[in-house]
């Protein structure tokens, strides 16, 4: 019973480890770079007949060059909310729109603004390492229950903590090697 109830936490812990690595993963795809990307815009959500939709369940998105992205409605009488949630959601575009699709063009980007985006990227990454150590936290204290209340040997405890620290280790590394990749490609003239 034992080995299944370490089991059952060390799988759940895995889970939500890869739950977190995912959220960084989707959290970096929202920093724009130089190009034309669908990931910046496509989770804005906006005010479609009363209700906030997202915007990919509204529209296609194109890429025909590296710096303009085209959003296609679906439903032409949504473009004017459309082209309103982009324009609020203060990424720096200027939405152009010639009443069949939206026209997203991406400037490029100063120095200053790459050095800017670089921290908010160093930001979202440690957020994620904290993330990955409170699963850890949250592992070792179910871990510690169970030594408790279901006589779980102190070695096993230990033996899976190291387990933990090895595992947290790998996906913090992973953080890093996300973080060294978006930072090359943000400074990337």
């Amino acid at each position: 019973m034992d080995n299944e109830l370490v089991e059952l936490v060390m799988d759940d812990t895995r889970e939500r480890m890869a739950r977190a690595l995912e959220h960084v993963k989707s959290e970096f795809a929202t920093v724009r770079t130089g190009r034309a990307s669908s990931s910046l815009i496509e989770n804005l959500l906006v005010d479609y007949y009363g209700s906030d939709t997202p915007l990919k369940q509204l529209a296609n998105f194109s890429v025909p060059e590296p710096r303009l992205l085209v959003v296609s409605p679906f439903d032409k009488g949504a473009m004017a909310a459309i082209e309103k949630a982009i324009a609020n959601a203060d990424l720096g575009l200027n939405p152009s729109n010639d009443g069949q699709i939206i026209r997203l063009t991406f400037p490029s980007l100063t120095e200053e603004r790459r050095k800017s985006f670089v921290k908010i990227v160093r930001t979202k990454a440690e957020e994620g390492k904290v993330a990955l150590r409170a699963v850890r936290r949250h592992a070792r204290q179910e871990l510690e229950s169970l030594e408790k209340e279901h006589g779980l040997s102190t070695d096993d405890t230990e033996r899976l903590e190291k387990v933990l620290d090895k595992l947290t280790q790998d996906e913090v590394a992973q953080v890093d090697a996300l973080l060294a990749h978006k930072e090359q490609e943000l400074l990337e003239v």
